[in-house]
């Protein structure tokens, strides 16, 4: 009776173990289904793993122990009261409960980690495609910066051009200005017109004579330079 006290305690310390466990395994997959993947993001995934083999360490030992105390009551010579049949059974229908259990919160964490791979790996397209966007844009928006650029020294060349050009057609002016005020100077004092002719008579004059002089007098030199 002792031996099967002592499996029986076992069994207990087992079950309580493989309870506690499998509570945190299935808050895992509660965790994972609303979305709060941090942990996983941050490479703890291996924990969960550690997590399952430790489960199914307890649940292997609460099953060797099960199947100690189904032996130890079938030997002929320990009798089995009811009380002992039932303790046994319970515990057999109790371990197949936790494999069941185990079994559906290892399916629910293994879709709620590949559900959360998938939202990882959707995010990270996203923001790839975003820093592609914002990439184009800031090319897109450089390009349109050194347009304006070209555009702002198209408009100072043309005004410049403008400007000279409004500067000769001052100057222009001006010049017709003058002109027209000497033009009617002149015509004011017509003295002035026979005056200039007659200097520039007496200017041709001169000129003439002086020719006539300096080519006497290089006949001269000649004539004198031959003898």
């Amino acid at each position: 009776m002792s031996t099967y006290e002592s499996l029986r305690r076992q069994c207990r310390t087992l079950e309580a173990l493989v309870n506690d466990k499998l509570t945190a395994y299935s808050r895992l997959a509660v965790t994972l289904s609303s979305g709060q993947s941090g942990d996983l993001e941050q490479g703890s995934a291996a924990r969960w793993s550690d997590m399952e083999e430790e489960i199914e360490g307890l649940v292997e030992k609460l099953r060797e122990t099960n199947d100690e105390m189904a032996k130890l009551m079938s030997e002929s010579q320990v009798e089995v009261t009811a009380s002992m049949g039932h303790s046994a059974q319970m515990h057999r229908e109790v371990l197949e409960d936790y494999v069941r259990d185990f079994g559906r919160a290892k399916t629910n964490v293994r879709g709620a980690l590949d559900r959360a791979n998938l939202l990882s790996n959707v995010r990270s397209d996203i923001n790839a495609y975003k820093a592609a966007r914002s990439s184009a844009t800031d090319s897109l928006l450089a390009e349109r910066g050194r347009i304006d650029n070209s555009h702002r020294m198209t408009d100072d060349v043309l005004a410049q051009a403008y400007e000279t050009r409004a500067e000769f057609s001052r100057q222009r002016s001006s010049l017709a200005g003058i002109s027209a005020r000497m033009s009617g100077v002149l015509n004011s004092m017509p003295g002035i017109n026979s005056l200039i002719g007659m200097i520039h008579s007496r200017r041709r004059r001169d000129a003439i004579v002086l020719g006539c002089v300096i080519g006497l007098c290089f006949l001269a030199l000649i004539s004198f330079m031959g003898r």
